[in-house]
């Protein structure tokens, strides 16, 4: 270490500068000072990606299966597969026969469902609206029994009685049970038989009460008498 003697009397240490000294690194001369830089001014501008092609015949961005016909979009889909299949091997070849015929069974399975739970559906429909009309049969009768004895006069009472019966016309619900009609047990319910001299068969002598029927479904038989040959 050497030590030199200033003109004051004090000892300075050349070492001790050559510390304080700083240290730049790299080349002083290609750095560049903030203010030196310029900012660019002006709207940015944006590149559209589907730009026309430029003059001297680059690419124009687009495909050439875009100017393809429908036609040739399936010749093409056919050639694909053409050869996509002339490439699987034969276990290959069944085990893709055997996802389409997969594929195809339960695509059917599905059309099927659809339509036995609209089946379902219209049947639940029809079975609902049977239970709320066989419900409402005993008014009905009450309201046939007052019209022919004369008891529903006319006025509010009438209207009221007219618009049951639309309303029971709009399901089309059918009376059934009529007097001189052969009897049939699926829509008859015998209450008496009546030996008669010249019968040949049972017919409905008379009809106690009428039966009603709601498209093809018997909500109530006809109880009725039966004339029997004596």
């Amino acid at each position: 270490m050497a030590d030199s003697n200033n003109a004051d009397g004090n000892v300075h240490d050349d070492n001790v500068d050559d510390a304080r000294e700083p240290q730049v690194e790299g080349d002083a001369t290609n750095a560049t000072a903030p203010e030196d830089l310029i900012e660019a001014e002006g709207p940015d501008v944006e590149v559209p990606t589907d730009a026309p092609a430029a003059a001297d015949g680059g690419p124009t961005g687009g495909s050439p299966a875009d100017d393809l016909s429908p036609e040739d979009e399936a010749l093409l889909a056919d050639a694909a597969s053409g050869i996509a299949e002339d490439r699987l091997s034969p276990s290959d070849r069944d085990l893709v026969a055997e996802m389409r015929a997969d594929m195809l069974r339960a695509q059917a399975e599905l059309v099927n469902f659809r339509k036995r739970v609209e089946r379902d559906r219209e049947a639940n429909r029809e079975v609902a609206i049977a239970e709320v009309v066989r419900a409402l049969l005993p008014a009905l009768d009450d309201l046939t029994r007052a019209e022919a004895h004369g008891d529903l006069p006319e006025g509010p009472m009438q209207v009221i009685g007219q618009k049951i019966r639309a309303g029971f016309d709009r399901f089309k619900l059918v009376q059934i049970g009529e007097k001189g009609e052969t009897f049939d047990p699926n829509i008859h319910e015998a209450i008496v038989q009546l030996p008669t001299p010249g019968a040949t068969g049972q017919t409905v002598a008379d009809v106690v009460e009428p039966g009603y029927k709601l498209g093809e479904r018997v909500l109530r038989a006809a109880k009725v008498a039966v004339a029997v040959p004596a």
